[in-house]
């Protein structure tokens, strides 16, 4: 029978709880989850398994493993022993040792060593959000009841802030589609009609090129007035359209939400990391933001990776270079001409340009492609 959490852990309960209060973005909900459940149960590992459409993970986080150890431990499997079993669970699993259950199917090589095991699932009626797992209780004894206790109550709290969190970024994606439809009908509306006169006044001057020059010569100069103001009307359409969020976050804070959304989304790992950037100019942060969509767009879609990196950093002349690493298919320099109209790197390039930077494409077959863009200080 439970002894129920002491006073200690009621209060150490209380901090976790408001700390997840304060987090609306489903990747911080989850990081913190397990951060306070490894700090609140004294664990050396732990981890929280979210599931996807087909019983494996959509995402993993962890705490207590570095990111360098991350990375040698490599991919998680999309399905994999006891861990994935308790997705499927109504109850709490603790084990002395989880390397002698029979579900157990070994560690990666370079994974760190666990015997002491407590998972639970993190559930919201019938769904199952998650799995929360920790491992090697520091100290003798391994996890207790009243771990188990402690745990399930943080579960059932982290379950109400996980499904918040879901609610917010959905009703913010409604919001973001919603005023892009907005903007869309307002760029139709302003551009459209300048030019269909445009189209009109075109016709008329071309009819009249031969019976009439100087008519036709008064038309041709309304042709390039009309394609003057809509070019202005679609340069300010499109002002518009600039991402909100680099005016009031900057290139690294809206990157890393891009690419935590896309992570969410998609079966491949998509990671971000940054080194040391500054600010840099409103042009040069636009440009490098799109490229790196175009970029992650076209490894999601046509790479077949099961891991994508985004990495910004600076550069000695305190400019910036973003990369945009993925571990698929790849091409052969052979099919970059090809390749380079299907997958944009044209629109990439002359992003690049516009901005004073350069734009490298490295890719071979089975090695994957890196999309490497420059840009200078401001």
């Amino acid at each position: 029978m439970h002894t129920g959490p002491a006073t200690g852990g009621l209060a150490a309960v209380s901090t976790a709880l408001l700390a997840m209060s304060r987090r609306l973005e489903v990747h911080d909900v989850l990081r913190t989850i397990v951060a306070s459940a490894r700090e609140l149960l004294d664990a050396e590992y732990a981890a929280l398994g979210v599931p996807d459409d087909h019983g494996g993970f959509a995402q993993f986080v962890v705490d207590g493993i570095s990111d360098e150890q991350w990375r040698r431990i490599g991919p998680l499997p999309r399905q994999h022993g006891i861990l994935a079993a308790m997705l499927h669970e109504e109850t709490p699993e603790r084990l002395a040792d989880v390397r002698e259950d029979p579900r157990f199917e070994g560690w990666p090589a370079a994974h760190p060593e666990m015997s002491g095991f407590l998972g639970l699932p993190i559930r919201d009626g019938e769904e199952n959000l998650g799995a929360l797992f920790l491992a090697n209780k520091n100290g003798p004894g391994g996890f207790t009841d009243e771990d188990e206790a402690l745990l399930s109550l943080l579960a059932q709290h982290a379950a109400i802030a996980l499904t918040n969190a879901r609610l917010y970024e959905r009703s913010r994606e409604l919001t973001i589609a919603e005023e892009r439809s907005r903007l869309a009908h307002e760029l139709h509306d302003a551009v459209s009609q300048k030019l269909f006169s445009l189209r009109l006044t075109a016709q008329a001057a071309a009819a009249l090129v031969d019976r009439d020059p100087a008519r036709a010569k008064g038309e041709l100069q309304q042709v390039a007035a009309l394609a003057a103001e809509a070019a202005d009307e679609l340069r300010a359409a499109v002002t518009e359209l600039r991402p909100a969020a680099l005016d009031e976050d900057g290139l690294v804070h809206t990157l890393r939400d891009h690419v935590r959304v896309l992570d969410r989304a998609h079966t491949a790992a998509v990671t971000f990391v940054c080194d040391g950037l500054r600010a840099l100019p409103a042009a040069q942060e636009e440009a490098l933001l799109r490229v790196a969509q175009e970029a992650l767009h076209n490894a999601l879609r046509h790479s077949g990776a099961d891991r994508v990196e985004v990495a910004l950093a600076r550069t000695p002349a305190g400019g910036a270079v973003l990369r945009v690493r993925d571990w698929g298919r790849g091409f052969s320099p052979s099919t970059v001409r090809k390749a380079g109209r299907h997958l944009g790197l044209v629109s990439m390039r002359d992003r690049a340009g516009g901005v004073g930077g350069r734009l490298e494409v490295r890719s071979e077959p089975g090695e994957g492609t890196t999309i490497e863009m420059e840009v200078p200080g401001g």
